[in-house]
């Protein structure tokens, strides 16, 4: 059987801020269905390599190339590229004063044109999916933290994403919350979502990654399977990083 299609593709990006080095040379494949965890330390450069798949940050060499299409290439549509692409942040940012259905249905009707009922079909069946479908009438500032960010889950899959990103989408949660969203995050991957995560979730990247790409220093020093990373990682950044993460 054949390997899955390349779905993102890294090729040596490299991105400063002044003199400050943020990316250095990264290179890797992320294939269709994979599910791919970017761990390090705080400030390594996770956040800004996730934002530079879907151009949300520029990079100032290398090339991205996400389901063919050329991220830094001048022509490239990137407000469309990123309809393709779901994006999950730390911060949920919700439609405050927009319903929970609203913010569903809102970027479907402007973006994709998809009429009203088949808009509202969509949410519906994915507040279902997301365990939310009996607050689909509420406003995000009456869930909790947990609850907003299973909603901006629901929002991105109802854009049909061809891959997921998550930045940190635990960070800001207490652990009860977390696993709520954790669930939500392992069912899309057994569902076979292309999904990229940067995570401190080590128990989570032990469950559901099929690799770790581990950076330091704004390079990826480990990029192997999660049974490679976890048993056997090759750098002593690495080591130190999963002494202090998981519990002995």
């Amino acid at each position: 059987m054949a390997d899955p299609a390349p779905m993102i593709v890294l090729e040596n990006v490299g991105k400063r801020y002044g003199a400050f080095q943020v990316l250095e040379a990264c290179t890797t494949t992320v294939r269709q269905g994979e599910v791919v965890v970017l761990c390090g330390r705080s400030g390594s450069g996770k956040s800004t390599l996730l934002k530079c798949i879907n151009g949300l940050e520029s990079f100032d060499s290398g090339r991205i190339t996400v389901d063919g299409v050329e991220v830094g290439a001048a022509g490239t549509d990137l407000p469309a590229l990123r309809s393709r692409i779901g994006m999950v942040f730390q911060s949920f940012e919700l439609f405050p004063h927009l319903t929970v259905l609203r913010n569903l249905t809102l970027p479907q009707r402007r973006v994709l044109r998809r009429p009203a009922a088949a808009a509202e079909a969509k949410a519906e069946a994915l507040l279902q999916r997301v365990g939310l479908a009996e607050h689909a009438h509420q406003y995000p500032a009456q869930l909790s933290g947990g609850q907003q960010q299973r909603v901006a889950i629901a929002r991105a899959l109802a854009m049909d994403p061809i891959a997921m990103l998550f930045d940190e989408p635990t960070s800001a949660l207490d652990p009860e919350m977390t696993r709520e969203v954790l669930e939500v995050m392992a069912r899309l991957a057994a569902d076979g979502m292309t999904t990229v995560c940067v995570t401190h979730e080590m128990g989570f990247a032990r469950q559901v990654a099929d690799r770790i790409l581990f950076l330091e220093q704004g390079r990826i020093v480990e990029d192997c399977s999660k049974e490679a990373f976890f048993t056997t990682p090759r750098s002593a950044p690495a080591q130190a990083f999963l002494d202090k993460t998981i519990p002995h």
